[in-house]
């Protein structure tokens, strides 16, 4: 492990925004905040809302920053990418937003029912061959519902056309409500000071010209389903760090 991530992990160790616990005490002792994140954590009792795969936390602070009535959690399970979000919450004194290091499979150990208002989704792994591990697939969904308040939403920001489909279809073969759908964000006039936070890999996406959707639907657990639906893969990649290292280095030398 580098000295960098070794620096970063040592300041989330630091930060008392920043849970990290280990699977088997989670197992075996259960998790002191499940059911208690208002009164215990944030010391309010405002919606709490969560960023999935949030990465480094751009829509975790972005969102605490514009809604100082709401609290909101970034889940990850890569620590060193966590960092930048949990630094700038640290930095700017963030009270009403939180980090959780762990795998998305084991939050209803981390949340009790019913505790949980909005679910945000931005830009994850299309997962194309593999089903049961895309974010919106059914198996998570029921996994949500867990912990989803009733009516509570999941956004779902993308630049992949083959997610965009894929959840779209899982929306119609379940009957989830659809609230907001659009295959072009930015020319839809829906890029609204929420919906216009910007992740990096989103920046990717759209320097390269890929066209960012959004999904706004309100789900259940009711006889899920999986639709049996024929999808083009898409026909690209995000670039690895080695790739974007490069173009940085070659744009400062420019």
């Amino acid at each position: 492990m580098s000295k960098n991530k070794l620096a970063k992990f040592a300041d989330l160790n630091t930060f008392g925004h920043v849970i990290q616990i280990s699977y088997s005490a989670l197992i075996n002792e259960g998790f002191i905040l499940r059911g208690f994140w208002n009164s215990e954590f944030f010391k309010n009792d405002h919606p709490i809302v969560l960023e999935l795969g949030c990465g480094k936390g751009e829509y975790t602070v972005g969102l605490a920053k514009l809604f100082p009535n709401k609290n909101f959690i970034g889940i990850d399970i890569k620590g060193s990418r966590m960092w930048s979000g949990a630094k700038e919450v640290h930095q700017n004194e963030l009270k009403n937003s939180g980090f959780v290091r762990t795998n998305i499979e084991l939050l209803p150990l981390f949340f009790a029912p019913e505790e949980v208002s909005e679910i945000w989704i931005t830009f994850p792994d299309p997962q194309m061959r593999k089903t049961r591990k895309r974010l919106t697939s059914m198996r998570f969904i029921s996994e949500y519902c867990k912990f989803l308040k009733p009516g509570g939403v999941i956004h779902l920001k993308t630049d992949s056309d083959f997610f965009y489909q894929y959840t779209f279809a899982t929306i119609n073969e379940n009957k989830f409500n659809l609230q907001v759908n659009t295959e072009d964000l930015y020319s839809s006039g829906m890029a609204d000071e929420i919906l216009s936070i910007s992740t990096s890999y989103e920046q990717q996406w759209l320097e390269r010209g890929k066209k960012i959707k959004y999904l706004r639907y309100i789900p259940h657990d009711r006889g899920l389903v999986e639709p049996e639906v024929d999808i083009t893969f898409d026909d690209y990649r995000s670039y690895g760090r080695n790739q974007i290292n490069r173009d940085n280095i070659s744009t400062k030398e420019n």
